[in-house]
């Protein structure tokens, strides 16, 4: 890579610096001389939020790209809010419930308090925006800070939402109340503000998700202070499966009921399951002769160059990598690699699924040897490091144009496992192919290669109903992003079933699998 010019690099160190020093998560003009400010706007390495306000960004990322903003998102809005008020601030009670829910989903108007604020509606990039409210803030004790965010406490936050809020983001408050141990802290607050109206929903609301000891002691204080508490439920549904556990990860909690809200509008949109087939060794034959049409659109799906023609060379074993020229050129060529290598695991995986063991339990044993096999040759060529092999992800990652802000580095660790315990208890094909290949992008664990990965554990996923390998083409990757952004960010799991569901009936349909050009792709 050429080094920038002279004066360009002396900018790029002063935006270093920056970094560093305070991480520039948001940078005000008077951070940079005017000279450099200029630069770094003209080269890309800077992006204007709102009037004498900017990120960091790339120089190669497209116009009106929405990544570097979705990314710097929460972290611009701290710096910015404690610019602005100080310590006088404070998100709103429902925002709170969502941060407390490990919801970081990047909101289209950010909702703030504070006794300093105007009343106004501030635009920012790519349809965001925040408003300031001028109200009271809830009492130190009832505040905290999260990632440099000042917000309502759990308890505080459950007190001051809004009645309608249960049933607009029913799966972030019942994580919430899932981190409710007991009710002494709610009923500090209840008892003190002679809150009964919220008592009631508080008590209909834990009763809702099964904790009933919480309910009744709510309703059993308040009424021994003399207060008429009348039971009511906020919610609009129950949930199908009451979750009896004492988890308290509110990501562990989030994923439990999303699975719970999502299956049954996935089993009503995808046709029934054939049945594992009584000719095992013909279904791996089918995978195996699908995979230069699988490589060629997963591949490409992800941004690589590939044809069909490298991908047999590949196969064959008659690619050279000593004549492959170009940097880019040899990442596709490793990427095609890695593929064949992770598509051979798979159909070792498929036939212990064909052979009737558990699907989850397969898919939890196996998937670490999908991930390794797929960058192993980037591995040995130097292209990544060896500590890349190594498993989850120790770093926060975020998806190219995603509101989605995927689980950190922890959360990933509590989320996996209960992840393969829900693929392992589940009973239906239909709902382990579509929640098994969503809920496993939505964690994102690792940093790189989750939609091939999450695509094999789809296929792996098909095999254990008797349905087809299917290949999601790349002439359809909007539709398919953007229902995959719809279950993300708006829980709404129908779009990606119904995508995958017309897929998989076009292959019991015995209708070809999606072409792959035999020239250069695109």
């Amino acid at each position: 890579m050429a080094r920038p010019p002279e004066k360009l690099a002396q900018s790029l160190e002063i935006l270093r610096k920056l970094q560093t020093s305070n991480g520039a998560a948001a940078i005000q003009a008077r951070d940079l001389s005017r000279t450099h400010r200029e630069r770094l706007l003209a080269n890309g390495f800077l992006q204007e939020v709102i009037k004498g306000w900017y990120i960091p960004s790339r120089p190669d990322e497209v116009k009106d790209e929405s990544t570097a903003w979705y990314a710097s998102f929460w972290r611009f809005c701290a710096v910015y809010l404690e610019e602005r008020f100080g310590a006088k601030w404070c998100l709103s009670p429902e925002q709170s419930l969502s941060l407390h829910a490990g919801n970081w989903a990047v909101p289209r108007q950010l909702v703030v308090r504070s006794p300093r604020a105007r009343n106004k509606v501030t635009g920012l990039p790519h349809g965001t925006s925040l408003l300031d409210l001028r109200a009271a803030l809830p009492s130190p004790e009832d505040r905290m800070a999260k990632e440099g965010l000042r917000i309502f406490s759990a308890e505080s936050a459950l007190i001051a939402c809004s009645p309608n809020c249960f049933s607009k983001n029913s799966t972030d408050l019942r994580a919430v109340l899932l981190m409710i141990r007991d009710a002494s802290g709610l009923l500090a607050r209840l008892l003190e503000g002679g809150h009964t109206v919220i008592a009631g929903r508080l008590a209909g609301a834990f009763r809702n998700i099964g904790r009933d000891r919480i309910a009744d002691d709510i309703v059993k204080a308040m009424s021994a202070a003399g207060y008429d508490v009348r039971e009511n439920d906020p919610f609009t549904d129950k949930p199908s499966l009451v979750i009896r556990t004492r988890e308290t990860s509110p990501y562990v909690n989030r994923i439990r009921f999303l699975w719970r809200k999502m299956r049954e509008p996935v089993i009503d949109r995808f046709p029934k399951a054939p049945g594992l087939p009584r000719k095992v060794e013909a279904y791996i034959e089918r995978v195996n002769d699908a995979y230069v049409t699988d490589a060629y659109h997963s591949l490409s799906i992800e941004g690589y160059r590939v044809t069909a023609e490298l991908i047999e060379r590949v196969r064959s074993g008659t690619w050279n990598p000593e004549t492959n020229e170009g940097d880019r050129e040899q990442r596709n060529a490793m990427a095609a690699l890695g593929y064949w290598q992770a598509y051979q695991a798979v159909q070792k995986s498929v036939g212990r699924v064909l052979q009737g063991e558990n699907p989850g339990l397969v898919a939890d044993e196996d998937h670490g040897t999908w991930y390794r096999e797929l960058f192993a040759p980037s591995v040995t060529v130097g292209l990544l490091k060896p500590a890349d092999l190594a498993g989850y992800r120790n770093s926060q990652v975020y998806i190219r144009k995603s509101m989605h802000v995927p689980l950190n580095r922890e959360a990933v660790r509590d989320a996996m496992p209960a992840f393969f315990d829900l693929l392992r208890e589940e009973t239906e094909p239909a709902v382990r192919v579509v929640l098994g290949h969503f809920v496993f992008v939505y964690i994102h664990p690792y940093t790189d290669g989750n939609g091939r990965v999450g695509r094999f554990l789809m296929n792996a996923m098909m095999a254990s109903g008797g349905y087809p390998w299917t290949v999601v083409p790349v002439g359809d990757r909007n539709t398919y992003v953007n229902a995959l952004e719809k279950a993300s960010v708006g829980e709404d799991i129908a779009p990606l079933a119904d995508f995958l569901a017309g897929l998989v009936r076009k292959g019991l349909a015995g209708k070809p699998l999606p072409a792959v050009p035999k020239a250069s792709s695109s």
